[in-house]
């Protein structure tokens, strides 16, 4: 597998899956988890979705 290409999609899957599951878990710390692990990838899909085209 190539992780120059996979590696980063792979990374941003894992991070959704776990702050999915420690949403779901308990309050307090874990609400912190999950807020951290999806916002990142949410802050980057817009970064991206927002800079302009490169030409």
């Amino acid at each position: 597998m190539n992780m120059k290409l996979w590696g980063m999609p792979i990374l941003l899957g894992v991070m959704s899956g776990i702050g999915l599951v420690s949403a779901l878990l308990e309050d307090g710390l874990w609400d912190w988890i999950s807020w951290l692990t999806l916002g990142i990838p949410s802050l980057l899909m817009c970064w991206y979705w927002l800079r302009p085209a490169r030409r």
